[in-house]
């Protein structure tokens, strides 16, 4: 069964003019990595948070992705963007 994970951040202030060219440079990366499902994007302009919603076929799959951006440097990147750490939950389907 697969799993939906949900990144929340706060952007910096003015970011999402330079956080747009990045993630058209790298979602298709995101999008084509093992195991990745769905990536759909979110952006509240009021607030400026942005969601990152994504379906993976396991927590295993997603954290290998993380481990793979965290060592080529794309995460540092993405994290630059925003105005404190993001908020990453994890949820599971409910059998109902």
């Amino acid at each position: 069964m697969s799993i939906w994970v949900t990144l929340e951040m706060q952007l910096r202030p003015g970011a999402m003019a330079e956080l747009e060219p990045f993630l058209k440079a790298n979602l298709p990366a995101v999008r084509g990595f093992d195991g990745a499902l769905l990536v759909q994007l979110y952006f509240n302009p009021e607030t400026g948070r942005f969601l990152l919603l994504e379906e993976w076929i396991s927590r295993e799959h997603h954290q290998a992705y993380i481990a793979a951006i965290t060592e080529n440097g794309v995460m540092e990147q993405l994290l630059s963007f925003m105005a404190g750490p993001p908020d990453v939950q994890y949820f599971e389907r409910m059998p109902l």
